[in-house]
């Protein structure tokens, strides 16, 4: 047995399941083994900046300013792909396909197997149907038409990434195999996803399903549900491998030279699925910019032209105060000038890296103004190095 239940309290009643429970057992004597664990907390490979003293009375009047909430959002609806059963039935042709549905949710079908990252299929990304960031655009696909998939891949914990509902779809409705960074299962068994079928790996630890290796890898970010953040369960990039082709999924992460360790070690990859959306100079150290992701990329790939980018974390909740088009811009512009190859489907659109790439400016025609200029996105150049905690204290 990998963890076991907490004792109740009377304080559970207010306590909604979508928080879901502390790590503890055997579950948590497994967390303070890991070599990334000090001092009652897990801690990232380069430190975290905390927020600085009295930022969020500067964030809030930001945030809530009437013009900048509006480009925040879309202007008209979000041209949303027609997938039916049948594309996601059919083989991929050349042994890989992505699907991106939107965020961080992917569908990457992989040498005969199936993975969906950190799937999110609720209206909102929060522990309550009634508040929280609130989708921009559809679900592409139902989730009971999305086909059964042969494991489920969370980064970490928060809302936008591990959502309870479709945690308990997938559970009961698909023989998906839950791999998850260490301390998560505690949720998912209190969700009612049975101890067989789930695997928490720390950095660098593989598991392997259908033929497929999976393998946790370091990220700099942070952990969290409930009204409490204690940093208990650890987040992660991944790598997924199979017989013939392998993709990489950051997660939510902030830059740090070790992405270029990561592709020394796994890659190369035919895809990488990098985050370049929710950046903040107000939390500039747990999420990367349209440059910095491109960084990512690159030093992931080591030459340019080797692979292609899927840019994620963008365009369905708002969690920034970025504009709303202004991630992919900002990617689009750094491929550019880098040379690399970077892939814009629209949300639920196929598409297999080896047979061509989507490429139409879509978010244009919707933005709430027209496409901010390269040179007006976000660059920024720091020195990150060093161990150091997670101190965030931003949730996106």
């Amino acid at each position: 047995m990998t963890g076991s239940r907490p004792k109740s309290s009377p304080l559970d009643v207010l306590r909604p399941a979508a928080f879901g429970v502390d790590p503890s057992g055997e579950r948590m004597a497994r967390i303070r083994r890991s070599p990334h664990y000090a001092d009652g907390v897990f801690t990232n490979p380069v430190a975290a900046q905390h927020t600085p003293s009295g930022s969020m009375l500067k964030f809030l009047p930001t945030y809530f300013r009437r013009e900048e909430r509006a480009r925040r959002a879309p202007a008209g609806n979000v041209p949303v792909h027609p997938t039916t059963v049948a594309d996601l039935a059919t083989p991929a042709a050349t042994g890989l396909r992505l699907t991106w549905m939107g965020h961080s949710t992917v569908l990457a079908e992989i040498d005969g197997r199936r993975v969906l990252f950190d799937p999110v299929w609720s209206e909102r990304c929060s522990p309550f149907a009634f508040a929280g960031p609130r989708r921009l655009h559809p679900v592409p696909v139902p989730l009971s038409e999305a086909g059964d998939v042969d494991a489920v891949v969370i980064s970490h914990d928060h809302y936008d990434h591990l959502d309870m509902p479709t945690v308990r779809a997938l559970a009961r409705h698909t023989g998906a195999h839950f791999v998850v960074p260490l301390g998560i299962g505690a949720h998912l068994e209190h969700w009612g996803v049975p101890e067989d079928r789930m695997t928490e790996l720390d950095w660098h630890e593989s598991t392997e399903v259908g033929g497929l290796t999976l393998t946790a890898t370091p990220a700099r970010h942070f952990c969290g549900r409930g009204l409490r953040n204690t940093q208990h369960t650890l987040w992660a990039s991944w790598v997924v491998a199979g017989p013939e082709h392998r993709v990489f999924h950051s997660g939510d992460t902030g830059y740090f030279p070790g992405f270029a360790d990561i592709g020394e070690q796994y890659g190369p990859f035919d895809a990488t699925m990098v985050q370049i959306g929710a950046y903040s100079e107000f939390w500039p150290d747990i999420h990367m910019t349209p440059d910095e992701g491109m960084r990512a990329h690159l030093d992931l790939q080591g030459v340019p032209t080797r692979g292609v980018m899927l840019p994620i974390h963008w365009g369905t909740f708002n969690l920034a105060p970025h504009p709303w088009e202004e991630p992919v811009e900002g990617t689009v512009a750094a491929a550019a000038r880098s040379g690399a190859r970077v892939v814009t489907p629209r949300p639920g659109q196929p598409f297999e890296p080896a047979a061509g790439l989507p490429a139409d400016p879509w978010w244009r025609a919707v933005a709430a103004r027209p496409a901010t200029p390269a040179a007006e996105c976000p660059v920024r150049s720091r020195t990150v190095d060093g161990p150091g905690r997670a101190g965030a204290t931003v949730r996106a």
